[in-house]
Formats: structure tokens, sequence, C-alpha cells
């Protein structure tokens, strides 16, 4: 077989496997205030044969109000939408954005979670892509069927998790919201500001260089390490608003080698949801 991906891939790489029988792209990207952003972007470009994805309807399932704004999708259905791209056990998948990771990181995620390896997110995403001097594409990529089994991981805990966790030495929380939102300031996209009591704050975006790229895996390693204070990265949980942005903190941990953390997917936005359950604001 050749060269597996698991983590990130750079433009120039990506460029020459594209059109490999057993690769196939796919662009995650979304914005949160407009989606149809998305859509709307990847008809004006995108990269060749890569297929859109949503994460509002494919990358997430519907909302009860109390499940968090981006509730996982059901494992089969989106197994099946992958396959009709043309994804099998066997395919490398490349995921890409134009925001940092952090929506191609959930598909990353999702991925891994269904039991596949083979995942990679584009490193520096489309801006990457294109200062790489490489071509966009607007034809849309005819379906390709394919077969793929599902093999779900215990990669995922709940809120009745969580909160049995809180205070406790072998759960360690770690947050991907921005400070201010973490502090319980500028809160836009929940009805409560806060944290959960006990977690971490480490914003996505700190994992990345100025150019959008990811840092160094022995950059990442120190700087979680901080975090964990000698925890196993197997006790940590990792949470933001969505269940989104906290997929980039795990990819971040396993690009460093710091792997089996695992996703609160409902995260603070299905936390707050619940009256009962208790809310902390200021710095952790």
């Amino acid at each position: 077989m050749n060269a597996s991906y698991t983590t990130l891939i750079e433009a120039g790489e990506l460029a020459q496997r594209l059109h490999d029988a057993d690769w196939v792209a796919f662009d995650c990207r979304f914005d949160l205030s407009d989606t149809r952003f998305g859509r709307d972007a990847y008809s004006d470009g995108h990269l060749p044969g890569a297929y859109f994805i949503d994460l509002e309807t494919e990358l997430s399932a519907p909302r009860t109000g109390r499940n968090g704004r981006h509730p996982l999708p059901d494992p089969a259905q989106l197994a099946a939408r992958l396959e009709r791209c043309g994804v099998s056990n066997h395919t490398q998948v490349v995921a890409y954005d134009d925001a940092g990771g952090m929506f191609a990181a959930r598909l990353w995620w999702l991925l891994r979670w269904l039991g596949h390896d083979r995942v990679a997110v584009l490193d520096g995403g489309l801006q990457a892509w294109c200062r790489a001097g490489l071509p966009l594409d607007t034809e849309l990529p005819p379906p390709r069927p394919s077969t793929y089994t599902l093999s779900l991981r215990a990669a995922r805990v709940d809120a009745d998790f969580v909160a049995s966790h809180l205070d406790k030495p072998d759960m360690v929380l770690i947050d991907a919201r921005s400070p201010d939102r973490f502090r319980g300031e500028n809160e836009a996209l929940d009805p409560v500001g806060g944290h959960i009591p006990g977690a971490i704050n480490r914003f996505f975006r700190d994992n990345l260089t100025a150019n959008g790229r990811f840092k160094q895996a022995s950059v990442l390693r120190e700087e979680f390490g901080s975090l964990l204070k000698g925890h196993s990265p197997t006790q940590v949980v990792h949470q933001c608003g969505s269940g989104v942005t906290a997929c980039v903190n795990i990819l971040a941990m396993e690009l460093a080698g710091l792997t089996g953390s695992r996703l609160y997917a409902g995260s603070w936005s299905e936390w707050c949801s619940d009256p009962c359950r208790p809310v902390a604001t200021g710095p952790a």
C-alpha cells in the first residue's frame, strides 16, 4: 500500500497524488454566520476533483435544543455519503478549508471515529494551495460509488461522563474556544457564557503559526505537555462550543505524538442547555 497520511499533508505532496484513484479530497469550507458560504466558495473554485461536504447537514445531526449546535452525525449516514464520493476502507482522504483547519479537522476526527486512519488535513488549507501556485477548478466531480465498512471507535465521551469526572484527577478537560468566550465574555453563539468547571483553555488557533500552518510537532508536544502536567493523553477530553474546533486540538496532539485523547462532542452548547449543570466564569 502507498504511503499513508494520518495527520497533515502539504500542498505540494497533495498535488502529486490528488488524481490517484485511491485518493479523495473534501472541501470543508464553512462560515458559522453564513451557512451558504461554503457551497458558494466551492462553486467559485476548489481543488480539482474535490467534493464539497457541509458541516451543518452532513457532518452534523439535527439539533434538538439539548444536544448542542453540531451533534455528531449518524455514522451509517455519514459512511453512505462518503461512499458516494469513492471512499472505501483503503482510501486516502484529505480534508481542507480556509480557516486554519477548524472545519477540516471535524471531518478528520469523524473519519477516525468511523475507524479510518488514512485521513489528513491539508496543512495551511486553501491558502497554502494557492500560495504554491496550484490550480483551482469549478467542475463538479462525478459520483464514485464505493463501499465502506464501519468500525466505530471509543473516541468520544458524553455529558454524563464529563459530569461524573468533574474535579477528579483522571480527566483533563481542554476547551478550544477563544479566551474571552472561555471566561464568559463576548458570548455570541450560545445562550450562556462561561465554561465547564475545571476546564483548561487552549485556543485552537494557538496550534498554528502566523502563516496558518501547524506548529512543529516538538513545539506542540512541549505546549500540550505543560497543560497535561504528567497526565496521560488518554485522560484528556477535548471540547469547545459545539465539538468542531476541539478537533483541531485533537489533531495537534496526534501530530505531537500524544495519542488517544477523546472528544466531548456536545461541548459547551450542549452542557449549558441544562441549567442543572454547573458553570464557571473567569480564568481557569
